[in-house]
């Protein structure tokens, strides 16, 4: 007769074993932060925790993109030419940047750039509209969202119209963040001609593709190898938070730095479809401003946009100007903002007053008072859900593009962000920087700390989540 163990038995040996392989498999293949949250979870709920972190628990990418991303950034080195001497003075804020960037992201710094920050909504989606109308060669967009709105019709027709005109249109859209977009607008644009595919499908090609939370996050345009944009914004209507309209800040540019957004784009076009792509020379040099892209992602060496974050903070000797919808920084980054502040550096952070993730903005909350505490000043902007990326070091050297400031963005979003080293740019950074400001809720270290017992428990839960997030 089989000898039979009770129910209750069986559950008991599954619930301790599952706990204690946890302790040895998950510190191996996380990072330390993650890995404690993870532990919490399955220590707490075993049989729910486990499954969730078999899905989630790994940044894990299919070989095959891998390899595809190894190639494509192997082809991008070898047709840079070496890195040129640098027709700026590098201060503090800017020494080592530029090297460190082109190691952690494969771009060397390019001069005779002309750089356009545009933080009017409608202005900055307009002037893409009439590139695409202006077009006579090819459109090439990458975008995370694409939605089924007046935004999302609008560049569909202009899609349909320039491939009507013999223009070569590519369109790269990530397949959760534009799903609404894809399944409205796909078939008609394919019908026309338009070269459209949905990045990281996941579905049953699953094997051939990543851990299903992992996205493309990045936002790029390229117009005949001339022009280009990249930033926060999408192709959808201002209206992620009722009430609170989209804040964006996008950057036209023309010259060198186009190739490399051409180049970003050609990357992930053959990561999703094995297709190669020609990128032409790059134009004329219309101005002097230095510029340099840093695609990041899991893809990628180390958290590479983490890492350059964290440098360039750490650069600063005068002023740090920060500006984030989601900010879950780890412990180095906020300890470095903290350093900073204690260091005499005026460090300012710009953070939305209403957000569109809940949990998100609730552990946001858990890290403020910290920061206050060591000096940082930190304001709340009140008017619109501020969807803005962009950091100013100094007047030295500008960060913008879709890199957020949390852990999502740093460890499981392919990301893109450009580095301006020009006075100027930064100038109008910080011109945009104070209209935020001057719109905004300024924290108070005392009356911070003052909230309820029971807000900042419930805060202090959700920072628990950071690396779910």
């Amino acid at each position: 007769m089989p000898f039979d163990l009770p129910v209750g038995l069986i559950v008991l040996f599954a619930d301790w074993a599952i706990r204690i392989g946890a302790l040895f498999v998950i510190p191996s293949r996380s990072r330390p932060a993650a890995a404690r949250s993870w532990l919490l979870l399955v220590g707490f709920l075993p049989f729910l925790g486990l499954p969730l972190y078999l899905a989630f628990g790994h940044p894990w990418l299919s070989r095959e993109r891998r390899e595809r991303q190894a190639r494509a950034s192997g082809v991008i080195a070898q047709r840079q030419t070496p890195m040129q001497a640098l027709r700026w003075t590098p201060d503090v804020a800017t020494a080592g940047i530029a090297a460190l960037a082109e190691r952690l992201g494969d771009f060397m710094p390019l001069h005779g750039n002309a750089v356009e920050l545009i933080d009017d909504y409608e202005a900055s989606l307009q002037r893409l509209l009439d590139d695409i109308a202006g077009a006579k060669s090819h459109v090439h967009l990458l975008y995370y969202l694409m939605l089924d709105d007046a935004v999302g019709r609008r560049f569909a027709d202009a899609l349909r119209e320039a491939a009507a005109r013999g223009v070569r249109c590519r369109v790269l859209l990530d397949a959760l963040g534009a799903k609404p977009g894809l399944r409205a607008f796909a078939p008609m644009l394919r019908d026309a001609g338009v070269e459209l595919h949905a990045m990281l499908p996941g579905g049953l090609s699953w094997r051939r593709g990543a851990r299903v939370d992992l996205r493309n996050h990045r936002k790029l345009a390229v117009i005949d190898g001339r022009i280009g944009c990249t930033g926060s914004q999408n192709l959808a209507d201002p209206g992620f938070v009722p009430g609170h309209p989209n804040r964006e800040v996008v950057a036209r540019v023309r010259g060198p730095i186009v190739a490399q957004l051409a180049a970003v784009f050609a990357s992930d076009w053959y990561i999703e479809t094995g297709q190669t792509l020609e990128i032409g020379p790059p134009d004329p040099e219309p101005d002097d401003v230095a510029a340099q892209l840093l695609p990041s992602g899991p893809a990628y060496p180390f958290e590479n946009a983490r890492d350059l974050l964290l440098a360039l903070i750490l650069r600063a000797r005068r002023r740090i100007v920060l500006a984030t919808p989601y900010f879950v920084p780890d412990d180095v980054i906020q300890s470095a903002l903290s350093t900073a502040a204690l260091s005499g550096v005026d460090v300012q952070l710009i953070l939305s007053a209403s957000n569109n993730q809940r949990l998100t903005a609730l552990a946001q909350r858990a890290a403020i008072g910290a920061l206050l505490d060591a000096g940082v000043r930190i304001a709340l902007h009140r008017p619109h859900f501020l969807h803005a990326k962009h950091l100013g070091v100094d007047d030295a050297v500008a960060l913008i593009g879709s890199i957020n400031l949390d852990i999502r963005s740093f460890a499981l979003n392919a990301e893109l962000g450009m580095l301006c080293y020009d006075p100027a740019v930064v100038a109008r950074l910080r011109a945009i920087e104070t209209d935020c400001l001057a719109d905004a809720e300024h924290l108070d270290a005392a009356r911070w700390r003052a909230r309820p017992a029971w807000q900042r428990s419930l805060e202090g839960i959700a920072r628990l989540a950071d690396s779910f997030l």
